[in-house]
């Protein structure tokens, strides 16, 4: 049994790194659009090496923990969200380099002055992943609740940027390709909310057993 509990609690410190390192590549690809700074993006593409081989090793561990220890109630339900949380925090560090990506494809072109709020957007992002995980290593409940409720508000203000950059580019046709950059940067922060809402419904079902996939039992 003492091997059991060691073994679950490498599963979480390995899930914690693998956030804590998300959390990073998130702030550091946006840094690099507001910022204009290219050196960001081998720190965020080094990141995403380390959450990929993590991705592998929870993935093994989890699976070793299933078959050899059979574990059952809270236990077999850590595991069970752990490999959840596992996936969608390896997505998010995929839509970080995703965001540096488009960052570099802006340097490369005249700086424009932003008409949208970039930066408040990939706030809330990751803070709703800071929460999620908070959640999970806290065993808060209402925690994870509110992060479900936060995920209304990035889809508002993603709404709100592609309104305003359309207007844009019917204006100016030279503002198309980086108002197009902004757009996809702010589907990707969008994306990573959704994921971090998802991390968010994991730690729901850890801790009490429920399935609040689409909300149901936030939003009524």
């Amino acid at each position: 049994m003492r091997h059991f509990e060691q073994q679950l609690e490498l599963l979480r410190q390995r899930l914690l790194e693998m956030g804590a390192l998300v959390e990073s590549a998130i702030f550091r690809s946006v840094s690099m659009l507001i910022d204009r700074d290219p050196a960001q993006a081998e720190r965020v593409r080094h990141d995403e090496d380390r959450i990929n081989r993590l991705e592998i090793e929870i993935d093994e561990l989890a699976t070793s923990l299933l078959a050899l220890d059979q574990p059952v109630a809270i236990d077999l339900r850590l595991i069970t969200a752990a490999i959840k949380i596992n996936t969608d925090l390896e997505r998010m560090g995929d839509l970080a380099v995703n965001i540096t990506g488009w960052a570099l494809d802006s340097l490369g072109r005249a700086s424009m002055k932003s008409p949208v709020d970039i930066p408040q957007m990939a706030q809330r992002a990751q803070s709703m992943v800071h929460s999620a995980l908070d959640a999970f290593v806290h065993r808060d409940a209402e925690l994870a609740r509110a992060v479900l409720t936060a995920d209304d508000a990035v889809d508002g203000m993603r709404d709100a940027i592609y309104s305003t950059l359309i207007e844009v580019m019917e204006k100016d046709s030279a503002a198309v390709r980086p108002a197009v950059a902004l757009m996809f940067v702010a589907h990707n922060l969008e994306r990573i909310a959704d994921h971090a809402t998802n991390l968010a419904e994991d730690v729901l079902f850890l801790l009490e057993g429920v399935d609040v996939r689409h909300h149901s039992e936030v939003r009524g």
